[in-house]
């Protein structure tokens, strides 16, 4: 049988980071973006279209101020859930949420336009029961996460800023080698924009 994975996308942060050097009007999600494929998309825009189209429950975590994203991932086949919190663990909480019945959960970061749908198949083929399955980059951990139905009730306890990665002590972690370097490139400044 199939498994049922739901894509969890984090995109309810605020970017402060990035508004520092491109400006405080300046959303990163929606910055124009150079893809590994040449075209020019939003970054949020990127992360969708990499999404493998096996993997079709699609939730974007998002703030009520970004009816653009919001439009967008619609239009890719995601369910929205607005959250007017940046807190990481709330955001990865809130997606669970939307989505519990599911076998497992991929969560991917909004601002991470470079990651091959390869990529993102391979981490979601090994999600197991209790498991955490990560792509793996010359020793460093990457993105997107894969979560496993029995740490369900674990994610959707997070709250405030702290992510997932508490989860990682004790729990059967999965590396998954990839040779992408997509798997650890997010979009803070808006020199990251361009793959090179």
């Amino acid at each position: 049988m199939e498994k049922s994975i739901g894509v969890i996308i984090l995109a309810a942060g605020s970017g402060s980071r990035f508004r520092q050097v491109a400006g405080a009007d300046k959303d990163k999600l929606l910055a124009d973006c150079t893809g590994r494929d040449g075209a020019v998309r939003s970054v949020i825009e990127h992360v969708l279209v990499n999404l493998p189209a096996s993997l079709e429950r699609r939730v974007l975590v998002v703030n009520n101020d970004r009816p653009q994203a919001i439009r967008m991932a619609q239009a890719y086949g995601c369910d929205i859930v607005e959250l007017n919190s940046p807190g990481l663990g709330d955001s990865i909480a809130a997606g669970v949420q939307a989505c519990p019945d599911a076998d497992g959960w991929l969560i991917m970061l909004g601002d991470m336009p470079f990651i091959l749908s390869s990529s993102i198949e391979q981490v979601a083929a090994v999600i197991s029961e209790e498991g955490i399955s990560v792509p793996v980059l010359t020793g460093e951990y990457g993105h997107p996460v894969g979560f496993g139905r029995g740490l369900g009730p674990k994610l959707m306890a997070l709250t405030g800023d702290f992510g997932a990665k508490a989860l990682f002590t004790g729990a059967q972690v999965l590396e998954v080698p990839v040779d992408d370097p997509g798997v650890t490139w997010d979009v803070d400044v808006p020199d990251a924009l361009a793959f090179k």
